[in-house]
């Protein structure tokens, strides 16, 4: 920050938001710079970087514009307080993610298969890993959400070849995932991560899109959830908390890379705002 304090272009590249959302968040009185240079350019200080990064916040749980301004305004509320909320909603939607990652990842175990296989087949295919109570507590719960209706479209219309197939490939992975850990190969490796890609992969090749954040949910569930902790302790000792830290590993490493790059895509067309900006002056 310059003695004059952040530029938009700053600002956006710091928060990884548009020139243009921090214009509109100004028009609307959402978020105003403290001041202006004597050209006329928004400068903004630490206190509105704290602000902007409240509106972020409670707009990443859903909040509309118009509700985060009176909540940010209410005087009455502490920035304390304002934490210890969105930790709290933070908390719960994590909760509520990772069940319905639960329900459909055992899903896929249970009714993946569609109508065009008996309950002998799917025991013929998946083993002893099938059990037929997942299929009405994943529908019971998830029936009507979108995710459920995806993985069920998706699948439909696989034959019991292509079930045969998916799990054959399922297995090999498990095997290998289990070689290394029994290798000793460090859960955040090159090659761990690798493994942990190549199950989000099998995932959204095959279901649903398994997105970075999905994906962290599943590998909660492996420690959290006995019976697929238990599932991958049979697999390989210790493999369902070395498949957890392999997948979030994964996850922050990508999700980095891209966050890296956005921003330098950001401050591009920041800077060319700022020209056409000045040009018009």
């Amino acid at each position: 920050m310059t003695s004059e304090g952040y530029s938009v272009g700053a600002v956006a590249k710091i928060a990884k938001v548009t020139v243009r959302t921090l214009h509109h968040y100004d028009e609307i009185g959402l978020l105003s710079p403290a001041g202006r240079t004597r050209s006329g350019y928004r400068r903004y200080v630490d206190a509105d970087l704290d602000r902007l990064q409240q509106v972020l916040f409670y707009r990443e749980l859903g909040f509309p514009l118009d509700e985060i301004a009176a909540i940010l305004d209410d005087d009455s509320v502490s920035p304390t307080e304002h934490l210890r909320r969105q930790h709290r909603l933070l908390t719960d939607r994590i909760g509520h993610l990772q069940e319905l990652a639960s329900a459909v990842e055992h899903a896929m175990e249970a009714r993946r298969m569609g109508i065009q296989l008996t309950p002998e087949e799917k025991f013929e295919i998946f083993g002893e890993g099938y059990q037929e109570d997942w299929e009405q507590e994943a529908e019971q719960r998830w029936g009507d959400t979108a995710a459920w209706a995806e993985s069920q479209r998706r699948t439909g219309g696989y034959s019991k070849a292509d079930w045969q197939r998916i799990q054959a490939e399922m297995t090999a992975l498990n095997e290998r995932l289990a070689g290394a850990v029994t290798a000793g190969e460090p859960a955040d490796g090159t090659v761990a991560t690798g493994l942990a890609e190549e199950h989000r992969q099998h995932i959204r090749q095959n279901f649903y899109d398994c997105t970075y954040t999905i994906h962290r949910g599943l590998a909660c569930l492996y420690i959290s959830d006995p019976r697929w902790t238990d599932t991958y302790e049979k697999i390989a000792p210790g493999l369902a908390q070395w498949l957890h830290d392999a997948i979030v590993a994964n996850a922050d490493r990508r999700e980095g890379k891209s966050a890296e790059k956005a921003g330098e895509r950001t401050a591009e067309k920041a800077e060319e705002k700022r020209a056409e900006e000045r040009e018009g002056q």
